[in-house]
């Protein structure tokens, strides 16, 4: 732990100092990070920021390094209108984003180098880094921070400890240098903020989230239903997600029986081996339907032959915010006002 915070102090300390110096891209960039290991609601917010820029008249594109990818470089995953490049080669988050927002997304660990090339091959104006606060080389109009409200507030002081020991990619006295910072309650009602925790806080815009569930689709067909439709159901919940105990959670709140269950690991590369015990695993519970989550649908459509007789659904859920109006305008103003 001792050696990891010592690199990322010096790091930063280069940055503060200008010693390293970000580069400028030829388009409005909105950062979107956290300062924890996954689980925070980066994607959903990513998403959200994309769809008010669309809304605002930009042309946006979503750039991302494509974590757990297997592949190097750049990799254009669209253009706008299909997806180019399977999952396996660009990762579950992008593809997600792609689907739901429909705009030019690509790949790259190096982002400024990613960004000058998808500015390039699509004409975006503005341009979302996905998961890039600690991305510091690339120079940015906005600098959001997404942090979950219950790891805020949790009472164990381990998971506030720096990795590998803790959660935390780098200690809250980063936070300082972010712009905005949206606090995550996702399924929960508004907290108090650790009151330990409020020097990281002061003087900060700070706005709050949550998550709504929308309704379940099916994955192979697109069809969308109602969270009535699933009321009562013993349905096999599939997840390979950083934080399913909040999954599980809403489909108790929209009471989907959650007893049967698959948990994977975070980012779970599904293969043959785990759809068969998907399979068996539905007929042997007797389940109605097997209920995952968006991003593990992503990956799971690709077994559409040897999941045909199973009826598979993904949870829809939109990222809210408490005060959409004031971000609204907090965006338009830091963009309007970006040299």
């Amino acid at each position: 732990m001792f050696v990891y915070n010592g690199v990322i102090t010096v790091r930063n300390s280069f940055f503060d100092k200008s010693v390293f110096k970000a580069e400028k891209v030829n388009a409005k960039v909105i950062s979107v990070g956290n300062i924890t290991v996954g689980g925070s609601g980066k994607t959903p917010l990513v998403i959200f920021v994309v769809k008010l820029l669309k809304n605002l008249g930009y042309n946006v594109g979503v750039l991302s390094r494509g974590y757990g990818r297997k592949s190097k470089g750049y990799k254009l995953v669209s253009k706008g209108d299909e997806v180019l490049t399977p999952v396996e080669e660009c990762g579950d988050e992008i593809i997600q984003t792609v689907m739901e927002c429909k705009v030019a997304a690509a790949v790259s660990e190096n982002r400024v180098r990613g960004a000058h090339r998808l500015i390039k091959d699509s004409n975006v104006n503005a341009l979302v880094l996905d998961d890039a606060f600690q991305h510091r080389w690339i120079a940015r109009d906005v600098d959001l921070v997404i942090v979950d409200q219950s790891f805020i507030n949790q009472k164990s002081a381990l998971t506030h400890n720096l990795l590998p020991l803790g959660d935390l990619r780098e200690g809250f006295e980063s936070l300082t240098r972010a712009y905005a910072i949206i606090l995550n309650r996702k399924f929960f009602n508004k907290e108090e903020l650790n009151p330990e925790l409020n020097k990281y806080f002061d003087n900060k815009k700070v706005f709050t989230a949550y998550y709504k569930a929308i309704g379940f689709v099916d994955v192979m067909r697109k069809i969308e239903y109602s969270l009535d439709d699933f009321k009562g159901q013993d349905s096999l919940v599939v997840s390979g997600i950083a934080n399913p105990q909040s999954f599980l959670s809403v489909l108790d709140q929209v009471h989907v029986n959650t007893k049967n269950r698959l948990i994977f690991g975070d980012h779970k590369n599904y293969t043959l081996k785990e759809v068969q015990k998907i399979r068996k695993q539905f007929y042997i519970t007797n389940s109605h339907s097997v209920v995952t989550t968006e991003k593990d649908a992503v990956k799971l459509s690709r077994f559409n032959r040897e999941l045909d007789d199973v009826d598979i659904f993904y949870l829809k859920i939109n990222l809210c915010m408490d005060d959409e109006e004031s971000f609204k305008q907090y965006l338009i103003n830091k963009l309007n006002n970006a040299s």
